[in-house]
């Protein structure tokens, strides 16, 4: 059994004020408005297929772990892409792998996401080892072939409001035009992430163009067209229901160049090979088009930078991407986003929210910029910061310079359904927890701490990320 005040603080009398904070907010519905879930399983209802390979397979928090202790991925369910021939494993297989090395992940957000998903979810009441991995295995499989445990059923059973997909600039949609046309009132949506064709690094990036010519009917050739063809696939999504856009850079930096060497930077970068520094240049001068295009059209823009995405080259060539190798980087905010703060900062109509892996820039940069400009966001702790001691570094180092109103609150940026529980009932524990301390400190009145509990864990994502606004399924 999970321990009911698991994550609360331990002294006796903020622990009490904690535990009335957290029961305040414990059952509010789930915001989710960055995450990357496929969206087809809800699209079609189809029941999650195998336990093992939903939450460890495409789990790159797990695999990162697991390899740095010498396990092949090959045995945790993951294909090679190097065209290696390797002996093919089932889901019972990833399981027992997983179960022989679980206490590597002691003290790490990754097991108190598996164990609340275990027990809450899954109902699991028996604890997780390897001598236990086939009895666990066969619960949770026979668990997720009940209609209780199909996709649809657990986004009711979860109190979800909004879930949002993340899906590419030359994306079909076409699972979320199946959602939108189901006789069921859950509201899934598109994130427009455009990395597929605005950043020239990207694998595929130059028939990416071609692709997003034969979408929208423009000429992706020409500096002009090309903005034409990437405002008509922002419309599309929106007309699908996206409330945001999102940028996946390396850097934060932006740029607002005059036509002509813009127009210039686009022939250049539509040559192959690429040369690094026009590919950031283009990469910045694209993060400010993408404001100007907000302004218009009403998506929140979204910037997650500061990841040194696929580190290890050889896990690349074997595997692909994405399977733990990212890491984080140090980055400049305040000088990278002048130049776009310089032409839209001041925009009230416009909203761009920040992420990032650098939490050096926390209290020195992001936190003063967004405690100033309109039309800046402070994004929750990312990634390898969305763990207990990460959430309660981000709170200490932004809230007196950035207040509570210029963050968004909590992004789960789950890819897998079953996990959107755990990750909220966590930070809404150690908010609960931090709140509690201001309260016993005489800082807030418990009933202001009560607000902003219900403000970080509910109404700022949907207020940021409106919720209630546009033409969604089920909205």
């Amino acid at each position: 059994m999970l321990h009911p005040d698991r994550l609360l603080p331990p002294e006796p009398g903020l622990r009490a004020i904690a535990r009335s904070i957290h029961e305040h907010t414990r059952a509010l519905p789930i915001v989710s408005p960055h995450g990357h879930c496929d969206p087809a399983p809800l699209a079609d209802d189809t029941p999650i297929d195998d336990p093992a390979i939903e939450l460890v397979s495409r789990d790159h928090y797990l695999l990162r772990m697991l390899h740095s202790q010498g396990v092949p991925l090959e045995a945790l369910g993951v294909a090679r892409v190097d065209g290696v021939e390797t002996r093919a494993v089932d889901g019972r297989e990833v399981w027992r792998t997983f179960a022989e090395h679980v206490n590597l992940f002691r003290a790490t957000p990754s097991r108190y996401w598996l164990e609340h998903t275990l027990t809450e979810v899954l109902g699991v009441d028996e604890a997780f080892a390897p001598g236990s991995a086939d009895r666990v295995y066969d619960e949770m499989s026979a668990r997720l072939r009940e209609p209780a445990f199909r996709p649809r059923a657990l986004y009711d059973r979860f109190g979800i409001e909004l879930l949002a997909t993340t899906d590419g600039s030359v994306d079909s949609l076409d699972a979320h035009a199946r959602i939108r046309t189901a006789d069921w009132p859950g509201r899934v949506v598109p994130t427009f992430r455009p990395d597929d064709t605005v950043d020239p690094e990207r694998s595929g990036f130059h028939a990416n163009l071609e692709r997003l010519a034969d979408l929208t009917g423009e000429d992706t050739t020409t500096w002009v067209g090309y903005l034409a063809a990437l405002r008509a696939r922002r419309a599309a999504f929106v007309a699908a229901g996206a409330t945001a856009s999102d940028h996946g850079h390396p850097t934060a930096r932006t740029a607002d160049l005059p036509t002509a060497e813009a127009e210039a930077l686009f022939e250049r970068v539509r040559e192959e090979p690429v040369e690094p520094v026009d590919a950031e240049l283009f990469r910045a001068q694209m993060l400010t088009e993408m404001a100007a295009m907000s302004l218009d059209d009403g998506l929140v823009l979204q910037i997650h930078a500061g990841s040194w995405r696929n580190h290890n080259p050889r896990l690349l060539a074997r595997y692909g991407p994405d399977k733990g190798a990212d890491i984080p980087r140090p980055i400049d905010y305040v000088g990278a986003l002048k130049p776009l703060l310089d032409r839209f900062g001041n925009e009230v109509d416009l909203t761009v929210v920040v992420y990032t892996l650098d939490e050096d820039t926390y209290s020195r940069e992001l936190a003063p910029l967004a405690g100033h400009y309109p039309a800046l966001r402070l994004g929750p702790p990312w990634w390898f910061h969305d763990s207990p001691e990460g959430i309660r570094r981000f709170r200490h180092l932004v809230t007196e310079t950035g207040g509570f109103a210029n963050t968004v609150g909590f992004n789960d940026d789950a890819r897998s359904l079953l996990t959107i529980p755990a990750r909220h009932d966590m930070v809404r524990r150690i908010d609960a927890g931090y709140l509690a301390g201001l309260v016993a400190e005489h800082r807030l009145a418990e009933d202001e701490a009560f607000e902003v509990a219900e403000d970080l864990a509910y109404r700022l994502a949907r207020r940021t990320f409106r919720v209630g606004d546009g033409p969604g399924h089920g909205v």
